[in-house]
C-alpha cells in the first residue's frame, strides 16, 4: 500500500524592502561566507533542496522544510538579526504563493524600483552557488528555469523596463534634482563593483561632469575600466580619506559587510554630500551624526521617480500574463512528476490482471485468439489509464488522496514524488 508520508512544504521566507529599512535588511544581510556556511548547514541536515538569495533590496531563503521556522531559525543564526526582529518585518510565503513570488522577484515586478532587471542575475547566481554546494533539486531547477523564461519575455515583449531606473540611476538623478551645480562639483566614487560601475556610467551619460574621481582597494581594477571612461581620474585606495577632504561628494558602493567609511575618513570642517547605495550600510552611524554631513541612504534614493515609471505601471498587467503563462508550465510539469510514477504502477497492476486473465481463457477455451485479446485489453488499459491522468490534472484533485485511493482499489503500491502539494 502507498506509504502516508506527508511531503514537506516550498517556502520562501525572508525581509525585504516593502517591510524592513535599509538599516533592518543590513542586519539581516548575509556575506558569501555566511551564504555558503547556511547552506553547508542545509546539507548536513539533508534538506532536500535550497537556496540563498541576499541583495540590498531583500534576504530570502527558497526551499523545502517541514516547518518555516527551520529556515528562519537558519537565517537568524548566520546573519545578525534576531527571531524577533524576523516576525515584524519578514514574510513566509507558502508552496503556490511562494512560486509566485518568486515569479514577480524575477520578473522585476517585485523590485524596488519597478521592473529593475538586476534582480535576474542576482537570482542566477544565487541558484548557481546553491548548486555547486548541491543543495538544489529538479524542483527549484525547473522553476528556475521557467522563471528565466518568463523573465526574458517580459524584458522583451513589454515595456516594464523601458527607460533607465535603478539605485546607482537614481543617485545621479538625485544629484541633478537637488544641487543645481552638479556639473562644477567633485565627486568620488568608492567601490567598483557592479554598482560602482552602473553609478560611473550614468554619471558620464546624465552629467557633464569631468571632475569625477574613483577609487577603489583593488587598483588594477581602477585601471583597466578607466581605459574606456577616459573623463574618470584614479585615486589610490591608501590616500582614501585625503581624496574624502578634497571631494564635495562622495558615493559609497563598497559592498561591504561592515562600514567602510567611519569617523576617521571625515574632515569635520567642509560640507560633504555621502550617498551610501550599500546594504548593510557601509557609511557608520557616526558619520551621519557630523553636522557638516549629509547621509543619503538606498531607501531615500529608490523614492527618486521617473516619468518612465508611469509608462512601467501601465505594462503590468502584460508582464503578470506572462507569468501565469509560465507558472502554468511549472506545475504542469509538477503534477505530471508527481502522478507519473503512480500511473506507471498503475499500468503494472492492471498489465498483470490482464495476463492473469489471458492465461486464465488460454486453458479454458479451445482456439482462444491470445492476439486478439492481447489488443483489446491493451487497449483498454491505455483508456483507463489515461482517464486517470485527466482526473490527476483537474485542478480540484488532491493528487495524494486519489493515488491512496487506487492503491487500495488495485492493492499496489503507487506512490508519488515527495514535493509540495500543487493546491
Amino acid at each position: 500500500m502507498l506509504t502516508d508520508t506527508k511531503p514537506k512544504n516550498f517556502y520562501c521566507i525572508g525581509v525585504s524592502y516593502i517591510k524592513a529599512d535599509a538599516q533592518t535588511r543590513g542586519k539581516f544581510s548575509l556575506s558569501q561566507e555566511a551564504q555558503i556556511a547556511l547552506l553547508e548547514e542545509a546539507k548536513e541536515n539533508e534538506f532536500e533542496g535550497i537556496f540563498v538569495l541576499s541583495t540590498c533590496n531583500r534576504t530570502e531563503i527558497i526551499g523545502f522544510a517541514d516547518h518555516p521556522f527551520q529556515l528562519i531559525s537558519m537565517l537568524c543564526k548566520h546573519s545578525g538579526g534576531s527571531v524577533e526582529e524576523f516576525a515584524r518585518v519578514s514574510y513566509v510565503h507558502k508552496n503556490q504563493e511562494g512560486i509566485q513570488h518568486l515569479f514577480r522577484i524575477g520578473t522585476g515586478l517585485d523590485s524596488q524600483i519597478l521592473g529593475d532587471y538586476e534582480i535576474v542575475g542576482q537570482l542566477r547566481s544565487a541558484f548557481k552557488v546553491a548548486k555547486e554546494h548541491k543543495t538544489t533539486n529538479a524542483y527549484l531547477e525547473r522553476l528556475l528555469n521557467c522563471i528565466m523564461q518568463a523573465s526574458k519575455r517580459v524584458k522583451n515583449e513589454t515595456k516594464l523596463s523601458s527607460g533607465t531606473t535603478s539605485v546607482s540611476y537614481a543617485a545621479v538623478q538625485y544629484l541633478i534634482k537637488n544641487l543645481p551645480d552638479y556639473n562644477t562639483k567633485n565627486i568620488l566614487v568608492y567601490g567598483l563593483g557592479k554598482m560602482g560601475k552602473h553609478t560611473c556610467k550614468n554619471l558620464a551619460e546624465y552629467t557633464q561632469n569631468n571632475l569625477v574621481t574613483l577609487i577603489n582597494r583593488t587598483e588594477q581594477k581602477v585601471d583597466e575600466f578607466i581605459k574606456d571612461h577616459t573623463t574618470i581620474k584614479k585615486a589610490l585606495y591608501e590616500n582614501l580619506t585625503t581624496e574624502i577632504a578634497n571631494t564635495d561628494i562622495l558615493i559609497v558602493s563598497t559592498g561591504a559587510a561592515t562600514p567602510t567609511i567611519n569617523l576617521e575618513n571625515i574632515s569635520s570642517d567642509k560640507e560633504l554630500l555621502i550617498l551610501d547605495l550599500s546594504v548593510p550600510a557601509n557609511v557608520s552611524k557616526e558619520v551621519q551624526s557630523l553636522p557638516n554631513v549629509t547621509l543619503v541612504n538606498v531607501d531615500e534614493l529608490s523614492k527618486v521617480t521617473d516619468e518612465t515609471l508611469a509608462i512601467r505601471k501601465r505594462e503590468v498587467p502584460f508582464a503578470e500574463a506572462i507569468i501565469d503563462e509560465h507558472k502554468q508550465e511549472f506545475n504542469e510539469w509538477l503534477n505530471h512528476r508527481r502522478f507519473t510514477p503512480a500511473i506507471n504502477a498503475l499500468k503494472q497492476s492492471l498489465e498483470a490482471i490482464k495476463n492473469d486473465e489471458i492465461n486464465f481463457h488460454k486453458k479454458k477455451i479451445d482456439n482462444f485468439d491470445v492476439d486478439q485479446a492481447e489488443a483489446i485489453t491493451s487497449r483498454l488499459i491505455q483508456k483507463i489509464t489515461t482517464q486517470f491522468v485527466k482526473h490527476l490534472k483537474t485542478e480540484e484533485t488532491s493528487v495524494n488522496q486519489s493515488i491512496q485511493v487506487m492503491a487500495k482499489v488495485f492493492g499496489t503500491n503507487l506512490q508519488t514524488i515527495d514535493a509540495a502539494e500543487n493546491h
